[in-house]
């Protein structure tokens, strides 16, 4: 298929409500909010936000410009939005730094908490970058981190239950992963590509990190907005058929020079 244009994706993002209208309701999100400005570390995906997002109406305002939900604090129930074209604005910062890696053939980390829907996602961009020059980090054997296995699958990280890969948001497989490249005095990746506590963990501990984040996952734009997070993707980050995510993929890669 022929890389889209930007109004095409931004039409292909709404039609297939990665943005635009997308399935997670209103009350989710705010519920979201309010845990993590009541100091919830589930909700702030390995970040350290210390006092600093208190008040849940700041989460929402960054919320609003980030990512494009309703910036009405009275509107608690029904429909919530991801705008279109902030989506693509964050991709094409992704790109940009997706690009500098190329140029530089840097050590890149893929991982994901979400690999029902993003799994393709990162590793068509894995195979991109290594086509690129790139080093793709391969992992330490033999991690465990919250009752599970951390491994990586088709260049990405996950991690493992039961002979399932986990749906996960916490940031302690990715400590796992940089605590056993320490451990083997192996160089840690000059930039981490992930999603939820994966990419949180990566940027809290200073490395180069971009995300994918959904609207009811505040934390990650707020790492961006205090400047932690490189850059967060505004997506619903579970949709009803993975491939829909593929215009979005082949955008990002030709934004970075890479097809």
């Amino acid at each position: 298929m022929p890389i889209p244009s930007r109004a095409a994706l931004v039409e292909h993002l709404v039609r297939t409500r990665i943005a635009g209208d997308v399935a997670t309701p209103r009350d989710n999100n705010l519920s979201h909010y309010r845990k993590l400005a009541n100091g919830d570390r589930h909700y702030w995906l390995g970040l350290e936000l210390g006092d600093r997002w208190r008040d849940e109406q700041d989460v929402l305002a960054v919320m609003a410009e980030r990512c494009g939900v309703s910036d009405d604090p009275e509107h608690r129930f029904g429909q919530d939005t991801i705008d279109p074209e902030l989506t693509v604005d964050a991709l094409e910062r992704m790109a940009a730094r997706l690009r500098k890696a190329a140029a530089g053939a840097q050590r890149v980390l893929f991982a994901t908490g979400h690999p029902g829907g993003l799994l393709d996602v990162h590793r068509q961009t894995a195979q991109a970058l290594r086509a690129a020059g790139c080093e793709i980090v391969r992992i330490p054997s033999g991690l465990v981190a919250d009752e599970g296995m951390v491994f990586q699958f088709a260049d990405v990280a996950v991690q493992e239950r039961g002979a399932t890969l986990w749906h996960t948001h916490s940031p302690a497989p990715m400590a796992a992963i940089l605590d056993g490249l320490e451990r083997e005095g192996r160089p840690l990746p000059d930039l981490v590509v992930a999603d939820h506590g994966w990419a949180g963990c990566a940027a809290q501990r200073g490395l180069d990190a971009v995300g994918y984040a959904d609207c009811n996952d505040p934390a990650l734009f707020l790492g961006e907005a205090e400047g932690t997070l490189q850059v967060a993707v505004p997506l619903d980050d579970h949709v009803l058929d993975p491939r829909f995510y593929d215009p979005l993929t082949d955008y990002l890669l030709d934004a970075a020079g890479l097809i």
